[in-house]
């Protein structure tokens, strides 16, 4: 017979099928053995009968254990008491795979199952999860393929810095020094003199000495870049990015969002336009409803976030903070110097910022005194330069960090849940 998924084959709901998979539960008696198999699309629960394979092969039948992986042909029936409200009654099984202790279970640390994340990826929490961020990923393509962008990777290993020199990792590049990518932003600015709109998904490496439950050395960065936008297009164009992933996941994963216990309801409220405001208005309103009083020129840290975030179902747009804290290639705005054409957009429910971008500078002057005064060699950046000399134009662009995404979008408490093999400042295996 032909395998079919355990999706395929409860919507059959009778008849013979083939199924295989990993054993998700397993328990028996001197008559029946029960296995609750799993695969990518759901979970079964099969009853091996002795009556019907006799004594040798139902003794292999009560070897089975949790993680064996098996191949079934059996009879599927409806069955309220099952977990899935389907039964198969197996009359073949083949085990390809033996299973002996699978150290997994249902009440071990955190910790213990990062150390063991090669095996608790298995878990269903984690499998839904990794298909929510698989949507994430394909719908920001989407997006930005509908909108007439190109892709355009850029190199991982970069001379300079893009977001601080003291988050970079260094690396030996035969006998001189590189990094890796923070961005790759300041690659993406020359290309978009040659395709105008582009966007790239890739890594992004921060040595941020950071140990929070939102914050990765190793992230995926989904990022665009656009000449002729200025501010204005290019909040446009995050906010209606945004509204489309939540809108892809909420058709393509409402099982798993339900499995997860996702704020669905929430999560359907995400639609443009979103709530705007200045870093300015940002500070007033916390002193309003909050009582808390930041100095103006203060960076908003993740407890102000979390603080305005409360306020809102839908990501709130942040703009203009203070220039003197933005990277070197933000620009002053015209009306007011003191304040920077940049965006922030952050997540309801405590997951902080999910988007930073801005308008980019065209005045070489301004950065070169920038980078100075953050101790740079601004004849490093000469090549960078060069694109401000030959025809510049306006042009903006954003990161979208897709794994507070994936977290936000599937109420996940710990972001290193919604990254297969985390990174950061404290694990770096398996």
């Amino acid at each position: 017979m032909k395998f079919i998924s355990i999706k395929e084959a409860m919507k059959k709901g009778s008849g013979k099928v083939a199924i295989r998979g990993w054993v998700y539960r397993e328990r028996g008696s001197n008559k029946f053995k029960f296995i609750v198999l799993r695969d990518v699309s759901d979970i079964i629960q099969c009853v091996i009968k002795k009556e019907k394979f006799g004594e040798d092969k139902f003794k292999e039948a009560d070897k089975i254990q949790i993680e064996c992986s098996t191949e079934i042909i059996g009879t599927i029936k409806p069955d309220k008491r099952a977990p899935t409200g389907f039964e198969i009654d197996v009359d073949e099984f083949t085990v390809v795979g033996w299973s002996d202790n699978f150290p997994i279970s249902k009440h071990q640390s955190p910790e213990f199952l990062l150390d063991k994340k090669h095996l608790s990826l298995r878990m269903r929490r984690l499998s839904a999860i990794a298909k929510v961020k698989s949507t994430v990923l394909k719908a920001f393509r989407e997006f930005y393929y509908k909108e007439g962008f190109y892709e355009a990777p850029m190199p991982i290993l970069q001379p300079i810095q893009c977001e601080g020199g003291s988050t970079l990792f260094g690396v030996k590049y035969y006998d001189k020094q590189m990094y890796l990518a923070q961005s790759w932003q300041l690659y993406a600015e020359a290309m978009i003199f040659s395709l105008e709109k582009i966007f790239c998904i890739a890594p992004t490496f921060r040595a941020e000495k950071s140990k929070t439950s939102r914050h990765l050395s190793e992230f995926w960065m989904a990022e665009m870049e656009a000449a002729w936008y200025k501010l204005p297009e290019l909040l446009n164009s995050a906010e209606r990015c945004v509204e489309y992933i939540v809108k892809k996941v909420l058709d393509d994963n409402l099982e798993e969002l339900k499995f997860l216990g996702a704020k669905i309801d929430k999560l359907k409220k995400v639609k443009v336009p979103f709530p705007r405001m200045t870093y300015t208005e940002v500070l007033e309103f916390l002193e309003k409803k909050e009582g808390k009083k930041i100095p103006w020129g203060k960076d908003l840290r993740t407890i102000e976030e979390d603080l305005l975030g409360k306020y809102f179902d839908k990501p709130v747009i942040i703009t203009h903070y203070p220039k003197e804290i933005m990277a070197f290639y933000k620009p002053k705005d015209p009306d007011n110097p003191k304040v920077a054409l940049c965006v922030d957009m952050i997540a309801p429910g405590g997951y902080g910022e999910i988007i930073g971008g801005s308008q980019r500078d065209l005045s070489v002057k301004d950065m070169t005194e920038m980078l100075k005064s953050m101790g740079e060699k601004p004849e490093d950046y000469d090549w960078y330069f060069d694109l401000r000399k030959y025809g510049s134009v306006p042009h903006s662009g954003y990161g979208l960090g897709v794994e507070r995404v994936v977290a936000w979008i599937c109420n996940s408490d710990n972001i290193k849940d919604v990254v297969a093999f985390p990174r950061t400042m404290l694990r770096f295996k398996p």
